[in-house]
């Protein structure tokens, strides 16, 4: 009588699933609220030298002036004649004139970072990069020492308040202070809640739960951001709404408990016990006590069993202690690597493509919709590896023809056709950052889970730092950027096949169930083929 049997005694797609669905669904807007606010409240509009001839002239006029004398935007005049500017060369700029998008007042403009500030911005960018990483290290081992629940509660909130605290700064010392710590829970209360939910759901309901989810909330999050800081019109104002509604994770432990799961890799299990009741008391079950007698029975007799890799603690280092995990597990840091990269390639370059940056990221963030859909109607088909393999083959081959679109269209011609293909490169990133996320968490066993699962954002984290320089690239040749992200998305397509399928298997509790998971597979086993095979051999009997 295992986890997986008790559970589905108790109900494993029921009320209790419902409800922790909708809370999962909350996090995502709130992590999309999160997540983009740095570049919202730093977003730099068209900017130029400030002078009383410029006043009353029209945005077109001042790009004129500009343009008949080749000169920069933060160059000062000395005046305008004949519709051209008269450099001061030994002038600086005291203030500037801004081309706001609907007139968004970003941080940017309010404390004119521009021209020789302009690197303020990156730095409070570099800041909240440092804080995801150290957030995703601590709190991912927290995740396995205190639990989940707390752990997502801890890390919701001080994101929460970084963002708040970032509404009130003046300087850049306190912005850089507050972006770190705001950025101490990026992604990290994403694949927390991801985690709680995916060890209360049935393997077959978590792909259709956790993607439809998924892609509804983070796409309504992701869409309405940009016209809310519009709306607002103020990035101070705009990082309250971001915050404020973080202190709604308050209630989770009114409604939901800590994963079982965890519990008994923690040997607590009178505590796990006491949560699958009350998930069955949610789903409305009748479960007898005898059946939690048996469970209890099941897992203190296998505590006592002899596993040869339980002489070591289960760690996250201790996945590199035998050859099979080691493999697993340096192949999913890599894949982090190349899809988390190429998805912040992709997701940052919404500038120069003929239309506003606010419109062009709202309208593409519509993929994430049919993204969820498509990982609901094949993952369960062609299995986990297929998914995978198969989302970064595509997005490979749609990333290198945008590259080569952008650079061979004029972008205020060919507006809506380049939107489109930005729209459909977003969309191979997604299905494949989003199938990773679970592929990665059914390898990984449920005593290191979220250790490990945090490890490996972190790596991929890492690599975000990267992507200015991959979009630098672009100053060489211009679809150089999107032919390397590519060249990525192939090779890790390649990686995909090096792991074990997970699909209608029973999933490791354990170092020592991880180290024999899949034992014997094929690199080219996919369900989809097997079933075939079969069907094939059954006829011909």
């Amino acid at each position: 009588m295992d986890f997986s049997q008790v559970l589905d005694k108790c109900g494993n797609y029921g009320r209790f699933q419902v409800m922790i669905l909708l809370l999962y669904g909350y996090t995502n807007i709130l992590g999309s609220l999160h997540y983009f606010s740095q570049t919202l409240i730093t977003f730099t509009p068209e900017h130029w030298c400030s002078h009383a001839d410029l006043k009353g002239l029209s945005v077109e006029g001042i790009r004129s002036v500009y343009e008949n004398i080749s000169a920069a935007s933060c160059t000062p005049l000395l005046g305008v004649v004949n519709g051209s500017g008269v450099v001061a060369a030994d002038r600086k700029c005291r203030n500037w004139i801004f081309n706001r998008e609907s007139g968004y007042e970003s941080i940017t403009t309010e404390l004119k970072w521009v021209c020789d500030k302009s690197h303020h911005p990156a730095v409070g960018q570099s800041f909240f990069f440092m804080g995801s990483v150290v957030g995703t290290i601590i709190f991912g081992y927290l995740s396995d020492q205190i639990g989940r629940l707390p752990s997502l509660l801890m890390a919701t909130l001080c994101g929460a308040t970084g963002d708040f605290i970032t509404s009130f700064v003046h300087t850049l010392p306190w912005f850089a202070f507050s972006r770190f710590m705001s950025g101490l829970s990026t992604d990290t209360m994403y694949y927390l809640m991801y985690i709680l939910v995916f060890e209360y759901l049935s393997p077959k309901s978590r792909t259709f739960g956790l993607n439809i989810i998924l892609a509804v909330f983070y796409c309504f999050g992701l869409m309405t951001s940009p016209w809310a800081a519009i709306w607002i019109g103020n990035w101070r104002r705009y990082l309250w709404l971001a915050s404020l509604p973080a202190l709604g994770v308050l209630i989770y432990p009114l409604l939901i408990c800590e994963s079982a799961q965890w519990l008994l890799t923690k040997r607590k299990y009178d505590e796990a016990v006491f949560c699958l009741k009350k998930v069955a008391k949610f789903n409305r079950r009748q479960v007898e006590e005898s059946v939690f007698d048996e469970f209890v029975k099941y897992y203190r007799e296998r505590e006592s069993q002899d596993y040869k890799l339980n002489s070591h603690e289960d760690t996250f280092l201790a996945m590199f202690l035998t050859p099979r995990l080691r493999r697993f597990t340096l192949t999913l840091l890599v894949k982090s690597v190349i899809i988390t990269l190429s998805c912040d390639v992709i997701n940052r370059n919404m500038e120069g493509l003929g239309s506003s940056p606010f419109k062009l990221f709202s309208f593409t963030s519509i993929v994430y919709l049919p993204a969820g859909v498509a990982i609901l109607l094949l993952q369960n088909k062609i299995g986990r590896k297929g998914m995978a393999c198969t989302a970064l083959f595509v997005g490979g081959l749609i990333t290198t023809a945008t590259g080569f679109m952008i650079a061979h269209l004029d972008p205020t011609e060919n507006a809506l056709l380049l939107a489109i293909m930005v729209a459909l490169g977003r969309f191979g990133a997604t299905v494949s950052y989003d199938a990773e996320i679970q592929y990665a968490a059914e390898i990984i066993p449920t005593s290191v889970r979220g250790q490990a699962v945090s490890n490996i954002h972190v790596i991929g984290l890492a690599s975000s730092s990267l992507a200015f320089y991959v979009i630098y690239l672009a100053q060489f040749y211009k679809p150089l950027p999107s032919i390397f992200i590519s060249c990525l998305m192939f090779f890790g397509a390649g990686l995909c096949l090096t792991l074990p399928e997970t699909l209608n298997k029973k999933l490791p509790e354990t170092l020592a169930d991880g180290e024999k998971f899949a034992l014997n597979e094929s690199f080219l086993y996919f369900p989809c083929f097997s079933r075939k095979e079969k069907n094939v051999r059954s006829e011909s009997v």
